[in-house]
């Protein structure tokens, strides 16, 4: 994963075309693969190419001659893109209302953005960065559910959160967030991991 948290490199992977070549290029080709994959004029594929290149978001594998010309392999360099919602202020308003779908994906961006820099700064110094992560599902009746659910769970962390905070200890950052689940899950099942992310 690669956080992108300059404004060139984003603007460079914003585009439609541009996210379908990142996608495509999680494997090697080239760009005459690519344009035929696409269906669009190498000429137009390259310049994409290059532009990506520009900006670090692929990168050479190898060179292979060609009936007389250079045939060139890239790839992503990363599998994953993720955008530092800071670079996007001007781009989305921010929300708090805690049961915007907009609010729900800017703090998961702001968790990544901040867990990714620990991370790297962990490995970097040999460390192991300890984390941990509550998941679960539940069905709601109606929508008035979910108001009211959100305000009971919000109390018994509050609740949990005054029986263990400490003053002088290390801190963690808590974030909690409900979203529909994707078509076909129908069971309600919950899990618990916690290990360390390294």
């Amino acid at each position: 994963m690669r956080l992108l948290e300059g404004p060139d490199e984003v603007r460079a992977a914003l585009s439609p075309l541009r996210r379908q070549l990142l996608g495509l290029l999680r494997e090697p080709a080239s760009a005459t693969q690519l344009a035929a994959a696409l269906e669009l004029p190498r000429q137009r594929v390259n310049y994409h190419l290059k532009e990506l290149e520009k900006a670090g978001l692929v990168e050479l594998v190898e060179e292979r001659q060609r009936r007389g010309f250079v045939e060139r392999i890239l790839r992503a360099s990363s599998a994953a893109f993720v955008v530092d919602p800071s670079v996007m202020q001007g781009e989305f308003t921010r929300m708090h209302d805690q049961y915007a779908a907009e609010h729900l994906v800017e703090v998961a961006a702001g968790t990544v953005r901040e867990v990714a820099r620990m991370q790297g700064e962990a490995d970097a110094a040999g460390k192991r960065l300890l984390t941990f992560t509550v998941e679960a599902e539940v069905r709601f009746g109606e929508p008035g559910d979910v108001h009211r659910f959100t305000d009971e769970l919000a109390a018994a962390v509050q609740d949990v959160i005054d029986r263990f905070d400490t003053s002088g200890g290390r801190p963690y950052r808590l974030v909690a967030g409900g979203h529909p689940a994707p078509r076909g899950t129908d069971e309600a099942g919950s899990k618990t991991n916690e290990g360390d992310a390294r």
